[in-house]
């Protein structure tokens, strides 16, 4: 790092969650072993089939399925419920200890990096993950609770193509999901806080083509994390990388000196020129 931004720059890291920072579907820990499951599979399979035999949107389906399920028990989802459930979440190596470091290696480089998660999974389980205090904002699935604390309804479902509209609420800081107005302004891509061009998008799969795609594009770059375990999880990887979808895979292993920290300052340091180079321009002009 040669040279110093004169003023500190936005660089945003957008994560999704499962297989992403931990090992597997948040809702396999402990929410669906829960309703009797001894193979999460099982209650994914009638996921799909209700999604299937009603046209259903597949996040819709499963926010539905656990709702009627729980009723079924005789335990209906209240909030209060999802207090605990993050404790039980396997984050993957080094997460927990990752914001602080990324944060910092940023700063010396004039960058204020800020983190996000755009997941489809539960906002009100991530929110009791220990690490939940490191995201500026957390977009994901959220019920709507009545009076006594019971899921209702979907009040918010993110699926893998609302996902990209809350990359452009973080171009352009308009993180309140209720303002529609302030998304739709047009903003020159120079004007906007967080341009494309210092965006890390990071995922594991199919279901995050758009806002992978959308982000390297646009001139940031997009990363596929695997489960070094699994060689279906890297031969998903391999392809993002084959189909142009991304710019790197990595584990997901996020321990100091790992291949995604070193990736991630490589990354980093290019964004730091860049707006050295920017301001350089704009001094000219």
């Amino acid at each position: 790092m040669n040279a110093i931004i004169g003023t500190m720059k936005k660089a945003a890291i957008l994560y999704d969650f499962d297989k992403t920072l931990c090992t597997k579907d948040m809702q396999e820990y402990s929410l669906i072993p829960r309703l009797g499951y001894t193979d999460p599979g099982e209650f994914w399979k009638e996921v799909s089939a209700l999604t299937r035999e009603n046209k259903m949107d597949s996040i819709s389906s499963y926010l539905y399925m656990l709702q009627r399920k729980f009723t079924e028990h005789g335990n209906p989802l209240k909030k209060d419920a999802f207090a605990d459930l993050g404790k039980d979440i396997e984050l993957y190596p080094g997460v927990s200890t990752w914001f602080q470091r990324i944060n910092d290696y940023g700063k010396k480089a004039g960058l204020e990096v800020e983190h996000y998660i755009i997941s489809s999974g539960m906002a009100e389980i991530i929110e009791g993950v220990p690490v939940s205090h490191e995201f500026r904002k957390i977009y994901a699935c959220r019920y709507y609770y009545d009076e006594e604390g019971i899921a209702r309804w979907p009040a918010q479902v993110v699926n893998y193509t609302t996902k990209t509209q809350y990359i452009f609420r973080i171009n352009k800081q308009v993180l309140d999901e209720n303002d529609d107005a302030g998304l739709n302004e047009y903003v020159e891509h120079k004007d906007r806080p967080v341009p494309f061009t210092r965006m890390i998008y990071i995922a594991d799969g199919i279901t995050d083509i758009p806002c992978m795609r959308l982000v390297k594009e646009y001139g940031g770059k997009s990363i596929a994390v695997y489960n070094p375990a699994s060689d279906k999880a890297k031969g998903i990887a391999e392809k993002l990388i084959r189909d142009g979808r991304v710019n790197y895979m990595a584990k997901a292993d996020y321990s100091e000196g790992s291949e995604m920290e070193k990736t991630m300052h490589m990354i980093l340091d290019h964004m730091q020129k860049d707006a050295v180079l920017e301001e350089i321009e704009g001094k000219i002009r």
